[in-house]
């Protein structure tokens, strides 16, 4: 975790212990003052020493102090003593998704519940039902969130990995030993957690990358230290392997530390079928022992009588059986996106500007960009009213004027209500150019009263996409109850779009159903769903879960000329 996201997460916990006390001026102003350092272009030390924290947006005298004391000590005391200040048990509670500060506080006060744990056997003996508004569906509900949450993995989110990996391989690419440096396993392949890091090296020289290794800043314990293998455990308990491998057996180390398990084995076991032997030393012949390949990659599957297979499609899922038949895809990549479907700007709950998300778009190359912020009924989200939905309209019409190299397309993250109807009207909806529908409320509701409130939605003649469909936070909460094949199938009949959202604890559709609904004909749409201007930079994480769902450009509309996109449902 970078010192932003470390004072960013301080700040947010402030603010949330002042929800809870009923501050609700003080807390709003810790929770946008940790959005803006959040969104901080440069590191926060850099600003404190030029003894300008208080020119952060949102950030006054007391919070800069606040920083600064976190910035010499490590924590804040203001936190401590808030913490101090609330009954045991309460900060818990509320890391279980259904349990907001007032629920908690009405258990610790009511029942002298101090913990999870004492949560869960009371609702177990059915005793929560009793306090007032609390029903046996409610109880349920939080038997089942108290599950989800004991199950947590101590996986890492791969949008919180990405930029740990890419300072790694700067750091280790610097050392004139290294010849080659990769991060394998299972981010490699990208997919959405992370457990550990595996880097491997190629070098003549590991002695001189292992002291290099392990003397990398983050580091904050070394589990072990040897020529060619070293373990070091980071500032965020990620631990990291290394592995120091000769040049001429690299590319069979990387084959065989990217993985998956499942997709080696299915290979090892072609390899002895056609007498072949493959490890991560290299392949050889079965009966002489001779080396056919092992410098790289794209010799090994060429020799196995394959094309190379993409890393994100190595999980035994017909990669290998489609390589061998010439039927592997051309997987979308990154640099096909011309722009992204789903921005939120200050005008809602975001942190940054319009102009500013326009100016990063430029940046960035993107050809057009949805402002999509969201709909009116989304209180807790600062959802816009018709006044000040045309209000942005104005001011994205005159800035699409003033940056004539990026199309500025007027949008919205429309709530889809219980009844499946849509939260503005269809008289404004026709006026913009890109709406998304979403479902932010309701989750508990049965699969087919869900299922049919979206297929409702699809069906609205100006709706182009829909939002993070399954409504999923990874390892905090689980897609609410949903018949995919339904809605793949209206949503593939009406030409409406289904959105893998890149945000990266939500990485929704996934790429089993991205995968799915390409199959059944649907078009996918990518959107960072970026609340600052830093968040832009979570689109690749999308274009990571297409390549995973065995997408190609075509089906990916981001890949499209605009006037495609806009053009495909009329």
């Amino acid at each position: 975790m970078s010192l932003n996201a470390e004072i960013s997460k301080t700040l947010y916990e402030i603010g949330e212990i002042l929800t809870i006390k009923g501050d609700r001026f003080k807390s709003r102003a810790y929770n946008t003052a940790a959005q803006r350092v959040a969104a901080l272009p440069e590191n926060i030390s850099a600003v404190a020493a030029r003894g300008e924290l208080e020119k952060i947006p949102s950030v006054g005298k007391s919070i800069a102090l606040t920083i600064s004391e976190y910035l010499e000590s490590g924590m804040s005391s203001v936190l401590l003593d808030l913490r101090d200040s609330l009954p045991p048990g309460v900060l818990r509670m509320i890391e279980i998704e259904g349990i907001g500060p007032k629920l908690a506080m009405r258990f610790s006060k009511d029942l002298d519940i101090t913990g999870i744990e004492e949560l869960e056997a009371a609702a177990k003996r059915q005793q929560l039902r009793g306090l007032k508004g609390l029903g046996p569906k409610k109880e349920e509900n939080i038997i089942k969130a108290i599950s989800e949450y004991k199950n947590r993995s101590t996986r890492f989110l791969l949008g919180e990995v990405l930029p740990i990996i890419q300072g790694i391989l700067t750091y280790m690419g610097d050392n004139n030993a290294v010849r080659r440096v990769e991060v394998a396993g299972s981010a490699r392949r990208r997919k959405e957690t992370v457990g550990d890091l595996d880097v491997l090296v190629s070098s003549n020289e590991p002695e001189k990358v292992t002291e290099h290794f392990v003397s990398m800043p983050p580091i904050v314990r070394i589990l072990g230290q040897g020529p060619t293998k070293s373990t070091v455990v980071l500032k965020n308990m990620l631990q990291v392997d290394l592995r120091v491998i000769l040049p001429e057996s690299y590319g069979a180390a990387l084959q065989y530390f990217t993985g998956s398990k499942e997709h080696n084995v299915n290979l090892r076991t072609i390899g002895v079928k056609t007498g072949l032997k493959l490890n991560e030393y290299g392949l050889y012949d079965r009966e002489t022992d001779e080396l056919i390949a092992a410098e790289d990659e794209e010799t090994i599957y060429e020799s196995m009588g394959m094309r190379w297979i993409p890393p994100e499609l190595r999980e035994n899922t017909g990669e290998i059986e489609a390589s061998i038949e010439g039927r592997l895809p051309d997987l979308v990549s990154l640099d096909q996106i011309r722009g992204d479907l789903h921005l939120h700007t200050d005008y809602s709950h975001a942190a940054d500007p319009l102009e500013h998300l326009v100016e990063k778009a430029v940046s960035m190359g993107h050809e057009y960009i949805a402002i999509t912020d969201h709909s009116k009924g989304l209180a807790i989200a600062k959802g816009l009213s018709e006044k000040k939905l045309v209000k942005l309209l104005k001011e994205i019409e005159a800035l699409d004027e003033e940056y004539p190299e990026v199309r500025i397309l007027t949008g919205t993250e429309c709530d889809i209500k219980g009844d499946g109807s849509m939260d503005y009207s269809n008289e404004i909806l026709s006026q913009l150019d890109f709406v998304i529908a979403s479902i932010h409320t309701g989750f508990q509701n049965n699969e087919e009263k869900l299922t049919q409130r979206m297929i409702d939605a699809i069906h609205n003649p100006y709706v182009k996409a829909i939002g993070h469909p399954t409504g999923r936070l990874i390892q905090r909460r689980s897609g609410y109850a949903l018949n995919l094949e339904r809605v793949f199938e209206t949503a593939a009949e009406q030409d409406v779009f289904m959105e893998i959202n890149g945000s990266p604890s939500r990485l929704d559709l996934t790429d089993v159903n991205a995968r799915r609904a390409k199959e059944m004909g649907v078009k996918l749409s990518l959107g960072s769903d970026a609340h600052n201007v830093p968040q832009m930079e979570f689109l690749p994480l999308g274009v990571s879960v297409a390549r995973r769902g065995w997408l190609t450009q075509e089906d990916v509309v981001n890949t499209w000329e605009l006037e495609k996109v806009l053009d495909y449902r009329k």
